[in-house]
């Protein structure tokens, strides 16, 4: 019986898909659940899952094309059993010996390991047309390989070695932008080009935090099972703030504005695609170890591209924290239709007067990126100070104070 594969539902923020690419080929045995096919997204990469136990019949929609939702991409025939190579008579060996130095001299298949041997009679290569790189000249599996992949006889014996660019030369090369790319170029420029966009900045004393971190730490690691982090506090300490300041949790709709009475709050994440931001959802009701738990998963799922749209859909807030690779200062870019956006950066332990006393401590930047429109100086001030006297006494947090 053929099973259709089609592309699953996407919402309606997600017009279309590309094919990233296939797991299996036309020909290939599948089984329910194994992933067939990425498909990319403005925002994440779907897997698309076998329905079925079967032989993958036919594919319809190759690496680059672009799919709609509900398109059929392939056909199963489920049930199937995929067809076992054809036996093929290993070829003799070669009656005299090649011309070759006897290091790079061409071998039978008798010469041939096991897995050799396999490659050869799956690929149909003659290995007597191969040069071979083992000892005394034997011909192994990777020469196979490689000669199988187009490789001539010399090229399979050793890699070509890449090109060097000669003096003055000024290579170039051209790789279009992924589709998760364009779409942060795309927001990035909504966001530059809609937003009257300001930043104010303050710097914050963790040395409370460091503190407790340390003295903590290891018995919420037994308990919870998950670190003590930066991030907890930080995130804690936002959603406090922005309920004492609602116009930075609202959102510009035309000629309204949304005032969202609770905080779901967006964590930047890096992958190897580009920064996403899953959100955590109402982390007013949040402990530390749900916030710690919440923001470990979600880094997992994003560089191993296991993002659902759901995961990245909402937010009424971003944190970013470019101090994790060692950014002293910046500007985030709020992300809309959010109106704010607080910028972390690296610790660094600098000296300044405590009553009167010249000490080090553990000094971070912050920033707070915000919508003028609908956000004053003087608020954007008050919340990021509000922010800085959670931190720099933690214990307000848990008092909600």
């Amino acid at each position: 019986m053929s099973i259709e594969v089609k592309v699953p539902v996407l919402p309606e923020s997600v017009s279309d898909a590309t094919i990233a690419s296939w797991h299996k080929k036309a020909g290939d045995a599948v089984k329910r659940d194994e992933n067939l096919v990425d498909l990319e997204t403005d925002k994440v990469v779907l897997e698309v899952p076998s329905p079925v136990d079967g032989v993958l019949k036919e594919i319809r929609q190759q690496v680059g094309d672009t799919v709609n939702s509900q398109q059929i991409i392939a056909i199963i025939e489920e049930g199937a059993v995929a067809a076992a190579p054809a036996p093929t008579e290993a070829p003799k060996a070669a009656a005299a010996p090649a011309a070759a130095a006897p290091k790079a001299a061409a071998r039978g298949a008798d010469d041939l390991s096991p897995a050799g041997l396999r490659v050869a009679t799956e690929e149909k290569i003659d290995p007597s047309k191969v040069a071979g790189t083992g000892r005394d000249g034997r011909v192994t599996k990777e020469d196979l390989v490689n000669y199988g992949k187009g490789g001539s006889a010399a090229a399979a014996a050793a890699p070509a070695p890449a090109a060097k660019p000669t003096p003055g030369s000024r290579p170039e090369e051209r790789v279009p932008m992924t589709r998760m790319r364009l779409r942060i170029a795309e927001r990035l420029m909504q966001s530059k080009n809609s937003i009257a966009m300001l930043t104010s900045f303050n710097e914050v004393n963790l040395a409370e935090v460091t503190k407790m971190r340390k003295s903590l730490g290891e018995a919420f690691l037994k308990e919870h099972g998950v670190k003590l982090g930066f991030m907890s506090f930080f995130v804690k300490a936002a959603a406090e703030a922005l309920k004492r300041y609602p116009f930075v949790n609202a959102s510009v709709d035309g000629n309204d504005v949304i005032y969202h009475g609770y905080q779901d709050i967006s964590i930047a994440v890096s992958t190897d695609k580009g920064l996403v931001t899953p959100v955590l959802r109402d982390v007013q009701d949040m402990s530390f170890a749900d916030v710690e738990k919440g923001i470990a998963d979600y880094a997992v799922k994003a560089r191993a591209n296991k993002l659902s749209l759901d995961d990245l859909q909402g937010g009424t807030f971003t944190i970013t924290n470019g101090g994790t690779f060692g950014s002293l200062l910046s500007t985030p870019i709020v992300n809309p239709p959010q109106s704010a956006i607080l910028g972390m950066h690296t610790i660094k332990d600098r000296a300044i007067v405590e009553n009167g006393q010249i000490i080090a401590a553990p000094m971070m930047y912050i920033a707070l990126s915000y919508d003028h429109r609908i956000i004053d100086g003087k608020d954007a001030v008050l919340f990021l100070v509000d922010i800085k006297n959670q931190l720099e006494n933690p214990q307000r947090m848990l008092l909600g104070l």
